[in-house]
């Protein structure tokens, strides 16, 4: 798969590895939900993304759409509990978010999804994260991405409130946490901009996808 990603100016290593966890920022979304935030948490991200746009067995998925099938927008791998992750490099971030969030998750990190968003064309339509326990029961889901730049967006859910944004790329980690996923619904919506390739990685505990 060809990528042409432009490499950020503050991260020009190739050696891959992660910082420590205690800079995350907690910001508070309300209705018991909550967002930590750490940018540039990964360095040498630019390397893995090379790594993971080219090794990573990526599939392309089409879905029913109202009365047709349509292509969706961006790449799509996972990772079950058990499987080998792509790279060491993710193997470590799972294990070092389990350890930090032992306390207050109370259950390991054990399954890796992975979206490869191409250029600006490539999105995700407003959702929460559902399907299974988070449809009733607070629960964590952390996103490492790596790439260029994209929005994250998250607003209540049924709207009426003010839609935070939260521009991640690079090594940045984001953790939606609490009753985000049933409370808040995040996207990544399409850019007319100029956007490089990103991709990121959602870290989840089991039962929750």
């Amino acid at each position: 798969m060809t990528t042409h990603l432009q490499g950020s100016l503050f991260d020009q290593t190739d050696e891959v590895r992660l910082g420590p966890l205690d800079g995350l920022r907690r910001t508070e979304l309300g209705s018991g939900a909550w967002i930590d935030l750490l940018p540039g948490w990964l360095s040498g991200a630019d390397a893995l993304f090379r790594h993971l746009a080219t090794e990573v067995p990526w599939r392309a998925e089409r879905r029913a759409m109202y009365d047709q099938v349509v292509d969706v927008p961006r790449l799509l791998a996972f990772y079950g509990a058990g499987d080998r992750l792509p790279h060491p490099l993710l193997t470590e971030a799972r294990e070092a978010l389990t350890a930090h969030y032992a306390g207050e998750l109370g259950e390991p990190f054990t399954t890796a999804g992975l979206c490869h968003y191409r250029d600006g064309r490539d999105s995700v339509a407003w959702h929460g994260d559902r399907i299974g326990r988070g449809a009733r029961q607070d629960t964590m889901v952390a996103i490492l991405s790596v790439g260029a730049p994209r929005d994250l967006l998250l607003r209540p859910v049924g709207g009426g409130g003010a839609t935070v944004r939260r521009p991640l790329g690079h090594g940045d980690l984001i953790v939606m946490g609490g009753s985000c996923q049933r409370t808040w619904e995040h996207c990544v919506p399409k850019s007319t901009r100029a956007a490089g390739p990103r991709i990121s990685v959602q870290f989840r505990p089991h039962g929750v996808r």
